[in-house]
């Protein structure tokens, strides 16, 4: 089994495992959880595919099983479906054991923080791809959730992302060659401000919340739709 094979299983088995944890039940969530990872994750796949297209990243071949769809490997394909699981599941969990939490000032400090440093990122490299769609992107969507429809759960979700960044300095690190001769993915010097966490681009974060933050909105959404429904 490929490395990047292998990071993928070590990602979802514990969340996995742990969805049928009696206080969380996090099963119960899949119908709102799955349609909202599979539709965004077609997005990604799209954008993913292009990028990789034009060789602003892309992956080791002998870190990979050698299984495509279109020009993206297999393992890739999967992640898009199992870090965000992951990162949903954390999600809840918060949410479920600390309900009485005060994290209005943390949501506040994180959507300020990430909104600014992704205007200024976006605005002072615009021709390096990856840093000003993930920078932009990020930014926008904060600024419609957070700023403009005030979503309650966007603190909930500040507060998961910042525990998730213990995972995905782990996850993304192995991807990138903290542990390797090679990265497993790889990504142009072109299309990134050089900027590293470790091996890990300061892009990455950007991106991981342009892909985490619709699908958290859209599993919300759904969630809130079927409790309507069971009330009425």
């Amino acid at each position: 089994m490929s490395l990047y094979l292998w990071i993928i299983l070590g990602t979802i088995v514990f969340p996995f495992l742990l969805s049928f944890d009696k206080k969380i039940h996090f099963y119960t969530h899949w119908k709102t959880v799955f349609p909202a990872i599979l539709l965004v994750a077609l997005c990604f796949l799209v954008w993913d595919n292009y990028f990789t297209q034009q060789g602003i990243w892309g992956f080791t071949p002998k870190y990979l099983q050698g299984i495509y769809l279109f020009l993206l490997p297999l393992e890739e394909v999967l992640f898009f479906l199992v870090v965000p699981y992951a990162c949903v599941f954390v999600h809840e969990v918060l949410k479920g054991y600390f309900p009485n939490l005060k994290l209005d000032l943390l949501g506040r400090a994180f959507a300020v923080a990430m909104v600014l440093s992704g205007l200024l990122l976006a605005a002072f490299y615009p021709h390096n791809w990856y840093t000003f769609t993930a920078c932009s992107l990020s930014t926008v969507l904060i600024i419609g959730v957070h700023f403009i429809a005030k979503a309650k759960w966007f603190n909930q979700f500040a507060l998961a992302f910042i525990v998730c960044l213990i995972p995905f300095l782990v996850v993304n690190g192995a991807l990138t060659g903290f542990f390797t001769d090679e990265p497993v993915v790889w990504y142009s010097e072109n299309h990134i401000v050089g900027v590293r966490i470790g091996t890990i681009p300061l892009e990455d974060l950007y991106y991981n919340l342009t892909m985490l933050l619709p699908i958290i909105l859209i599993h919300e959404v759904l969630k809130r739709r079927r409790e309507m429904k069971g009330k009425g």
